[in-house]
């Protein structure tokens, strides 16, 4: 079910770029599609994965192995678990590019994007580009299960998983995983406990202004190792930290950014949410239904496409400005199947001198509510003529 969207994109930025980052969080199908990527590709392939003690003693002379496989598309899985091999792969990427041999070379896999991203900045400077993976959308699975995937998430094997109770089940030891894991291989000395009781706190206020003084202030910690621990999770794909807009300077503009839990499915487990009928009635329901949305707008934008919220002091505000070039949309999220514009939205219309803006609710019908708000469904909003930009740009 992995999308054919970011498959067609990978090999063709592959076809463009002598090294591709490909980013994302643990068990989010990147392996899945590398190895799709690996049977269709235009030349002989290897793919490594280097927690495997077998795989990663292979490169125990990068250089020489290297050399041996000029001709092939070399997959490296969990790269960051070996740095040492960047600088190298700059090398020999030169070397060949003398030789007029410039593309389809390497393919890195990580799960840590602040680790990879960093080292490889500093070593494959304008030799390799990133780009990110996400879960599941709502393309990629049959709309009329929306709701099916707003409750277990975006993760492959939660979503497909035959029943609820062995998904919330999979997305606990996932949660697990990271606090035990994730932040071990990160080389962080961190007390994991407070790590949880931080995540979990974000869960309680998905969606709000980031206030890391109080948060430290519950969790009885520091204010700077609050923002240690939100870059955490944010490296480990976790949340989503959401920036104001800021162009407006005419304007008194919130510059505080909002915090999601990127996976609804995380968000619901995390707060021990394990049906549609407990997402409905809890008090978290609309915010989640928000964090949800953006997640599956974010998963089909282009990387020429940025987004942002917009919330003035005078009441202004728009869940979601978005930009393409000289294009921009609004979009304010509903989880309500009657949803009606507020003032706030009219007056984020005027402010942003918007000729159009859109709510995205739960219902499956599209329908203009005058000649500026559309009121549509995700998958309409999903299939705009906005996002139909060329993806590889």
């Amino acid at each position: 079910m992995i999308g054919r969207k970011i498959k067609d994109f990978v090999e063709l930025s592959l076809q463009k770029s002598p090294a591709i980052a490909l980013l994302g969080a643990r068990q989010i199908g990147k392996t899945t599609l590398s190895l799709e990527i690996k049977k269709s590709f235009n030349r002989q392939s290897i793919y490594l994965d280097l927690e495997k003690p077998s795989d990663l003693s292979k490169l125990s002379d990068p250089e020489y192995f290297l050399n041996q496989h000029l001709d092939k598309l070399l997959i490296l899985d969990e790269a960051q678990r070996l740095p040492e091999i960047l600088p190298i792969l700059r090398s020999v990427i030169d070397q060949r590019r003398c030789s007029g041999d410039l593309f389809g070379q390497y393919l890195l896999l990580g799960s840590s994007s602040k680790t990879l991203l960093s080292r490889s900045s500093e070593s494959l400077a304008g030799r390799i580009r990133y780009i990110d993976m996400c879960g599941f959308n709502l393309l990629e699975v049959e709309s009329s299960n929306l709701n099916n995937l707003w409750v277990r998430g975006g993760f492959p094997e939660s979503y497909l998983l035959s029943n609820a109770v062995d998904s919330f089940s999979w997305r606990e030891n996932m949660i697990r995983t990271y606090l035990e894991r994730e932040v071990y291989f990160l080389g962080l000395k961190i007390d994991t406990q407070i790590l949880r009781r931080f995540w979990m706190m974000l869960a309680h206020n998905q969606g709000e202004l980031f206030n890391g003084s109080k948060i430290a202030a519950s969790l009885g910690i520091s204010t700077p190792s609050v923002f240690r621990y939100l870059d955490i999770l944010h490296d480990l794909f976790m949340i989503r930290i959401l920036q104001p807009w800021y162009h407006n300077s005419g304007k008194r503009l919130v510059k505080t950014p909002k915090i999601y839990i990127r996976d609804s499915g995380i968000l619901h487990c995390l707060l021990g949410i394990k049906t549609l009928d407990d997402v409905l009635s809890h008090p978290i329901s609309g915010c989640s239904f928000e964090g949800f949305v953006i997640e599956n707008i974010k998963s089909i934008m282009s990387i020429s496409q940025q987004m942002w919220f917009y919330r003035t002091s005078a009441g202004a505000e728009m869940d979601l400005v978005i930009e393409g070039g000289r294009n921009r949309i609004g979009i304010e999220i509903k989880r309500s199947l009657s949803p009606t514009p507020s003032k706030g939205l009219y007056n984020a219309i005027d402010d942003l001198n918007l000729d159009k803006a859109y709510i995205i609710y739960p219902g499956d019908h599209s329908y203009a509510l005058n000649s500026k708000i559309f009121i549509t469904s995700l998958t309409d909003m999903m299939n705009h003529e906005f996002f139909r930009q060329d993806y590889s740009a």
